[in-house]
């Protein structure tokens, strides 16, 4: 079985650690480097704490899970009904896309089972590491204790909330996780000194094990890391740029729904958000800016708010940054994956072809046309994996291309 073995919090230096032992008997231990407040949490802060680490020692499990995935769980900690059900959920609809490319199916993904009872209690807090390296401690000023939080990145959708945020005078701490130990991108700083979280994966116990490897939900890791930042900074209000995306499915695995995007669905975020409110506070709310909107929309948003300002600077390319150990200063798009050519589809309505960032017109590429057949639902090509907008939307946006753009060598259906 996938055990969670501990998860503990040492508050001289602000790190986290959670262990694991999976079914090939290898132990995982993740490390993660948050920011201290200058003052002592207040015991009821601590708890909070502690029941945010839980929830985030189940989701972070996902990453060490997928390399010998196994239906039998252990959890040290009693659950609920609801806690069960939603843990399933995470490991098995948001392990969908994982379970398709290694040929699983929902049997073979983990199953979570209720096992509290009315004389159980909230855990005790657990027993803290003695084996965390000494660190300097990221210290938040007392002026910045209390605002509201934004996870930033990179990309368009938190630029673009970023600004929306700024013109209307809401004064926020940017947060950015880092999986790595190099530079920040420069584009962080476009609003100020960010909350720096540093993830530490346990990357030499993943290569030992050789086992399995995936796609994980990845927004919901985001976020619950963001839920303990916002714990430690007294914050109420945690601001994500999430549209109304996600729930077009890739495919299906029998009744297994296989989506790539499966945690920014308006539904999952629901269920993030209900279990944060009845297990650990009502009192932090995670919120978008941009829930109402499309990537179609949100990208003439972005054209119309932002594109002055970061058009050179932003790149929503996974291929050419964000890779762990590497230098992400000065972000750029590779021109050949479909995140690319979903942003090359999402612009063309809003900016004439000089403008786009890639140097020449991607629907002439022929390198390109399978992965734009994926995108624009021809021909029965799959939609990539990859966080990209609906056929629907990116039909629409190909029609509605400004002139100066060529044509796909084949037939686009209307939207």
């Amino acid at each position: 079985m996938f055990e969670f073995k501990s998860y503990s919090f040492d508050y001289l230096t602000g790190t986290a650690t959670f262990s694991y032992k999976g079914s090939n008997d290898i132990t995982y231990i993740e490390r993660i480097e948050f920011n201290l407040p200058s003052h002592p949490l207040s015991p009821a802060r601590q708890a909070l704490l502690m029941n945010a680490l839980f929830l985030a020692s189940v989701i972070l499990g996902t990453s060490y899970y997928k390399t010998a995935p196994t239906p039998k769980v252990k959890l040290n900690t009693p659950i609920d009904q609801v806690q069960a059900d939603f843990f399933t959920q995470i490991y098995q609809e948001g392990l969908g896309q994982f379970a398709f490319e290694n040929n699983l199916t929902r049997n073979n993904l983990a199953t979570f089972e209720a096992t509290k009872t009315d004389k159980d209690t909230d855990p005790a807090f657990p027993i803290q590491s003695d084996t965390i390296a000494p660190t300097t401690p990221n210290i938040i000023s007392d002026q910045e204790l209390g605002m509201p939080l934004l996870l930033l990145s990179g990309g368009k959708d938190s630029l673009l909330t970023a600004e929306m945020l700024s013109r209307n005078n809401t004064t926020f701490k940017s947060v950015y996780i880092s999986n790595s130990d190099t530079d920040l991108p420069d584009i962080i700083s476009s609003y100020g000194n960010p909350l720096v979280i540093r993830r530490h994966i346990d990357k030499e116990a993943l290569q030992k094990s050789a086992g399995l490897n995936g796609h994980v939900p990845i927004t919901l890791i985001n976020e619950v890391v963001a839920l303990i930042q916002a714990i430690l900074s007294d914050s109420a209000e945690i601001y994500i740029g999430l549209g109304r995306e996600g729930e077009e499915p890739h495919a299906r695995i029998d009744d297994l729904v296989v989506n790539h995007q499966w945690s920014k669905t308006p539904t999952t975020q629901h269920a993030l958000k209900s279990y944060i409110k009845s297990y650990i506070t009502p009192d932090i709310q995670i919120k978008s800016l941009l829930e109402s909107k499309n990537e179609l929309e949100i990208a003439g948003e972005f054209v119309k708010l932002c594109w002055e300002k970061f058009g050179d600077q932003f790149s929503s390319c996974n291929v050419a940054n964000y890779k762990q150990g590497s230098q992400n200063k000065s972000l750029k798009w590779c021109g050949k994956c479909p995140k690319c050519a979903n942003s090359f589809l999402l612009f063309a309505p809003y900016l004439p072809l000089e403008k786009q960032p890639f140097g020449h017109d991607l629907f002439l590429d022929p390198d390109l046309t399978d992965t734009f057949k994926g995108l624009l639902g021809v021909d029965g090509f799959m939609k990539p994996f990859e966080c990209v907008g609906e056929i629907s939307e990116l039909r629409e946006a190909y029609a509605n291309r400004q002139k100066s753009y060529g044509s796909l060598p084949f037939t686009v259906p209307n939207s």
